[in-house]
């Protein structure tokens, strides 16, 4: 006699359920790399066609064209920006999204190999496609513009791409490996000072020097450096700044950026480095005017069920142990974090040689070790989305067939 509420065939359906989903895994990677050529192929020619944020009418046409293809319903452009995409398959009850960056770097090109994070995300869906419905799966790609610049998550996330994820997932090429990825919050500031010209000899006492304020700010700002929590960060360059040393400059630009470890500290950090430039203002007699170009990057804290299963099945393919890193760089993958369970592993393509935004990386991108990393990409978020299905669909059907109390 079995106890109540015991089912002594629980173990046995258990099993098959993971030979089941051994079976599909297995199929679905065999799936990847019958595409192996095409996402390569895909990957190479991103590369070669480098494209700056919300400029990617090329890179995000090759990715939906290649989902198109193979069966997606593609929308684009998608939510309201032109160089955005959305791919779906499959009508199962989880809805994982995979987001595919493909803006470069002005004039780096691809130096933070986004043709790989293109075509890996495509990659993963095309593996999932064929058995999406068995897995319980709606697949949907999105094609996420204007990373570097411009936090296009941020923005497709308001227009409501992100609505109904159960999980969210990427790959990053880097110099190391890391599965457990955080990122800085990330805030920008443009800045315009507005003086008044005159002849540096003749009249000066007529001018209004909008480079001096500048200078004063800047001035402040290394100032206030002294005063700053360890991981704040405050950098940025000058535009302008006058055209000619015989007239004293009427304007002056500036971009900043502001970074902490979280969303909550950039309000405080905002406010003492616009008091900065409002202090060149007032010392020079000039104008200021203070801008925000985008929307604040959230910190990125990625999530504990979808991290190990991520890391679970890094193993299986042979990817290098994880390390740990502290905080390092700053993501609009963010953003969904917040919202959405996500993760945000990324993956060594060049030992430690050299890394994103370095002139070096743009030839690593197209290595063989980063190719490599495509494919392990590819394989590993697909795997991790079907293990996420799995674990949820069977955490349903144990909850209706839990006896009532």
């Amino acid at each position: 006699m079995t106890a109540a509420g015991t089912d002594p065939s629980a173990p046995q359906a258990d099993e098959r359920a993971d030979e089941r989903l051994d079976a599909l895994k297995a199929a679905v990677r065999d799936t990847v790399m019958k595409n192996a050529e095409a996402l390569v192929a895909l990957s190479r020619r991103i590369h070669a066609d480098p494209e700056t944020a919300f400029e990617e009418h090329r890179s995000a046409a090759l990715c939906a064209q290649l989902l198109a293809a193979r069966g997606f319903e593609v929308t684009a452009p998608a939510h309201g920006l032109e160089t955005a995409f959305r791919a779906t398959t499959g009508s199962g009850p989880v809805t994982v999204a995979i987001a595919c960056e493909y803006d470069a770097l002005p004039g780096l090109g691809h130096a933070c190999g986004h043709n790989l994070i293109a075509a890996a995300g495509v990659g993963a869906a095309l593996g999932l496609a064929p058995y999406a419905d068995e897995l319980g799966l709606t697949v949907r790609v999105i094609g996420t513009p204007a990373e570097e610049r411009g936090a296009g998550k941020a923005l497709l996330l308001e227009a409501g791409a992100f609505d109904g994820v159960d999980a969210a997932m990427m790959v990053h090429p880097c110099p190391f490996e890391l599965a457990d990825f955080r990122s800085f919050a990330l805030g920008t500031l443009d800045v315009t000072y507005t003086g008044r010209s005159a002849h540096p000899s003749l009249n000066p006492h007529e001018g209004r020097n909008a480079a001096d304020a500048l200078t004063v700010a800047q001035v402040a700002l290394g100032l206030l450096r002294q005063h700053l929590p360890s991981q704040w960060r405050v950098h940025g360059i000058t535009t302008a700044a006058g055209t000619s040393p015989n007239v004293i400059p009427e304007r002056a630009t500036a971009t900043y950026e502001i970074r902490a470890l979280a969303a909550e500290d950039l309000r405080e950090l905002r406010q003492r480095v616009e008091d900065c430039f409002r202090a060149g203002a007032l010392a020079t007699g000039c104008e200021v005017t203070l801008e925000q170009p985008e929307p604040d990057y959230l910190d990125f804290r990625g999530d504990a069920e979808l991290l190990r299963l991520w890391t679970a099945n890094a193993r299986v393919l042979g990817r290098a142990e994880s390390v740990e890193r502290p905080p390092f760089a700053c993501t609009d993958m963010g953003n969904v974090s917040h919202v959405v369970p996500s993760i945000h592993p990324v993956l060594d393509i060049s030992g430690g040689a050299c890394g994103p935004h370095e002139p070096e990386f743009v030839a690593a991108a197209v290595s063989p070790a980063a190719e490599q990393a495509l494919l392990d990409g590819a394989v590993g978020m697909a795997w991790t989305a079907a293990d996420f299905a799995a674990a949820r669909t069977a955490g349903a059907a144990g909850a209706e067939a839990a006896p009532s109390v």
